[in-house]
């Protein structure tokens, strides 16, 4: 059976037995209380493996679980390097669970390692949220620009945000950061697109509007000139990679 009827054949069904999967902006808040290293909203919203939902990865109940837990950590690490933890932190931590995950011989050490892995990465983010170099103001506009790529960003509601002038917080945040909104704003989008270019097979010009640039050609010409690469080629390069690690 092709992609295409297995597809269909799995919309059918879940239409037929009324099965969702979990929405997408609660999933994504999910993530967003760990970036924000907030262990009280994480908890209100951790959501056992099991539940409906999830889908079915594998006829297998604990391969299953053990793939759905892996996705999770993936979507976890990134959102915590892209949250200012150190990248080869996030990573590493991201293997022990991996391999701890690999040698579980039951749902339960499932379920438990998924409650452990979620606190630990909260409890990194909150250490290094708390030892960041940033002022408040500054943080303030860098979560409201993580919050809000896929809109239009505007210095307006940065200075209404953070309670500033619009030319003060452009001077401060270009003080801390070393580089000015606008660009931050830009690199940060590029970054998004680079983890949609490898991770999703979405087009360029539905990543381009996903992340509210002004037209396709637009998007590949900010993409190429902060990248040295067109959004083709980046995509190509890490597909060969990715291809040789596995």
């Amino acid at each position: 059976m092709g992609i295409k009827d297995e597809l269909a054949k799995t919309e059918f069904y879940n239409r037929e037995y009324s099965f969702s999967h979990i929405p997408y902006d609660k999933e994504m808040a999910f993530y967003q209380s760990i970036r924000n290293g907030d262990m009280e909203e994480m908890q209100r919203l951790f959501t056992p493996l099991c539940v409906e939902g999830f889908g079915k990865l594998s006829e297998n109940p604990l391969r299953n679980l053990k793939y759905h837990l892996i996705i999770t950590i993936a979507f976890i690490t990134r959102y915590c390097i892209e949250g200012g933890l150190e990248m080869e932190s996030a990573y590493n931590l991201s293997d022990i669970y991996i391999r701890k995950i690999d040698t579980c011989n039951s749902q339960e050490e499932i379920h438990d390692i998924h409650k452990e892995l979620c606190e630990s990465y909260v409890k990194r983010m909150q250490k290094c949220r708390s030892s960041a170099r940033y002022s408040k103001a500054v943080q303030l506009t860098i979560d409201y620009i993580y919050d809000n790529l896929h809109e239009k960003i505007l210095i307006a509601d940065i200075a209404e945000k953070t309670k500033l002038s619009q030319s003060y917080i452009s001077r401060l945040f270009h003080k801390e950061t070393g580089v000015s909104i606008s660009t931050y704003i830009i690199n940060k989008r590029v970054e998004a697109a680079k983890n949609l270019l490898i991770y999703t097979d979405y087009s360029t010009s539905e990543i381009s509007n996903f992340l509210n640039f002004s037209s396709e050609s637009h998007f590949i010409s900010t993409f190429k000139k902060v990248t040295n690469q067109t959004p083709k080629k980046y995509r190509l390069y890490n597909f060969r990679n990715n291809d040789q690690k596995e």
